[in-house]
């Protein structure tokens, strides 16, 4: 079997619906494999991925090296509960800018999880989903959707626009939200 049977196979038995809908749930498998390992592998290789992190940056991950999975799962539901109303919108609503804006963090954020592994030299947790998951689901996610006509490279464009006009106030948000809740315990 081809990549075009095998797509077309695909194609026929998974209506866009479906296919959008496993967004929030690839996302629960892949983050389950962060809240799973992350603080007893920060505890292991902290020390060393500091090490090996630019000085300039070192300052953003300290906080997250501190917190514990019941901090981090707190993190990962309020992420979810987005993600959730994101695909809600584009399911019934058909809103596809906002879910274009996930989808294009979810794909590059796996390169993130690829790139630290190379950096580290070593597993990081998150990767095997990242690779194994995210990225093939990505990746027909987006076949779909342009496929089917939903949306077009321009929508697309617009919502890896969106996805970079939005990260740096999320990524303080959370950096802010991960240093209350690492020193208030």
């Amino acid at each position: 079997m081809n990549v075009a049977d095998l797509m077309a196979a695909l194609d026929g038995r998974i209506d866009l619906a479906s296919v959008l809908w496993l967004l929030p749930l690839t996302f629960v498998f892949h983050d389950f494999e962060e809240i799973l390992k992350v603080e007893s592998w920060l505890a292991r290789h902290g020390e060393h991925v500091l090490g090996r992190t630019p000085p300039y940056i070192r300052r953003f991950p300290r906080d997250t090296f501190r917190m514990n999975t019941k901090q981090f799962a707190k993190d990962v539901l309020w992420l979810y509960t987005f993600i959730f109303g994101v695909t809600a919108a584009a399911v019934f609503f058909d809103v596809y800018l906002p879910y274009l804006a996930v989808l294009a963090v979810y794909f590059l954020h796996v390169f993130t999880h690829v790139g630290q592994a190379v950096l580290l030299r070593m597993y990081t947790p998150g990767v095997t989903t990242a690779v194994l998951i995210v990225l093939p689901y990505s990746l027909y996610a987006y076949y779909r959707l342009l496929d089917e006509g939903v949306v077009g490279w321009n929508d697309v464009a617009l919502g890896v626009a969106l996805a970079m006009l939005c990260m740096p106030v999320v990524f303080l948000l959370a950096l802010r939200g991960r240093n209350r809740a690492v020193n208030r315990n």
